[in-house]
């Protein structure tokens, strides 16, 4: 399957639309699920995916992916993030010793010697102009353990990281019931050359879900906003040339926007990675009217709410 690439930003990587995120294979499998998680990132590494994105806090991804893919670590551009101290709560976030200890547990995992890219994880503004933990980044990158920089977040912590000029990528919150970065980084995002990802691009499935999904067992309201907002945006009416398939929709909105490089799909089902890389092997056929209608419904109905991490 030959996956569209775009170059992330000003550096020189080239990454398939399509990424695979890993907090649902850290948080909802166990050590000894290690041949599911196999299957599922074997899957879409066979498929053309090259863009694998976990985090020190994503429970034991980290460490499957270690297992699993460590053998493999050259077809891949690998992405984790750092910030919170674990055990969390147990330790204070978010102090230059934090992150550096954090990479360096991160590589031991994951048994690479160096990652592509690290994420500030949803730091605040306040620790962001602290400083310390950008300058454990660049130290991080200076001393051969990480290739670039980014920051992963969302409303006014990603406009702060995106205009300091500091970070090569950012990871933020985009799909059809969650547009803020749309009127409120994009622009931003492209006028520094940043690599854009996005997290949650098909908003967990609730565009047309009978039922809020509960994606984490262990955080039950995730996906509840979406869910609400969802409903209220179908209340419009019919959606405007509607494929009728709520995953392709969800899917096709986000990939429309030229600004997204790469969006991150988690799953910890081999069957459910089997069928995004499939969708995404062909065009999704989410029309222009159907952006537009989804664009309005937002611009209409939208105050208040705010980006979602």
């Amino acid at each position: 399957m030959a996956m569209e690439t775009k170059r992330l930003g000003k550096i020189e990587l080239e990454v398939g639309r399509l990424g695979v995120g890993l907090s649902e294979v850290g948080f909802n499998l166990e050590m000894t699920d290690v041949d599911q998680a196999r299957d599922v990132i074997n899957l879409a590494l066979d498929s053309g995916v090259n863009f694998l994105d976990t985090a020190a806090c994503y429970g034991i991804s980290e460490e499957l992916l270690g297992m699993v893919a460590s053998e493999r670590r050259d077809e891949f551009v690998l992405a984790t993030k750092a910030g919170h101290y674990l055990p969390r709560g147990e330790g204070e976030d978010w102090t230059y010793d934090l992150i550096i200890s954090s990479i360096d547990r991160s590589l031991e995992r994951m048994k690479t010697d160096y990652v592509d890219l690290v994420q500030l994880h949803s730091c605040t503004v306040e620790v962001l102009e602290r400083g310390d933990v950008i300058r454990a980044l660049q130290d991080a990158k200076a001393a051969g353990k990480t290739r670039f920089v980014g920051y992963s977040g969302d409303n006014e912590n990603a406009k702060w990281a995106v205009t300091s000029g500091l970070f090569d990528t950012l990871q933020t919150s985009f799909n059809l019931v969650d547009q803020s970065a749309r009127t409120n980084l994009f622009a931003d995002v492209e006028t520094k050359d940043m690599g854009l990802i996005i997290k949650r691009p098909i908003g967990n499935a609730v565009w047309g879900a009978d039922a809020d999904p509960v994606p984490y067992k262990h955080i039950p309201e995730y996906a509840a906003e979406y869910f609400r907002r969802a409903g209220v945006m179908s209340k419009e009416g019919p959606l405007a040339d509607n494929p009728n398939d709520r995953i392709r929709l969800a899917l096709g909105f986000t990939f429309a926007h030229p600004e997204v490089d790469v969006t991150i799909v988690g799953t910890q089902r081999p069957h459910h990675m089997r069928s995004n890389l499939e969708m995404v092997a062909q065009p999704l056929g989410v029309s222009e009217a159907t952006v537009q209608d989804l664009h309005a419904r937002w611009d209409k109905l939208s105050a208040g709410w705010e980006q979602r991490g």
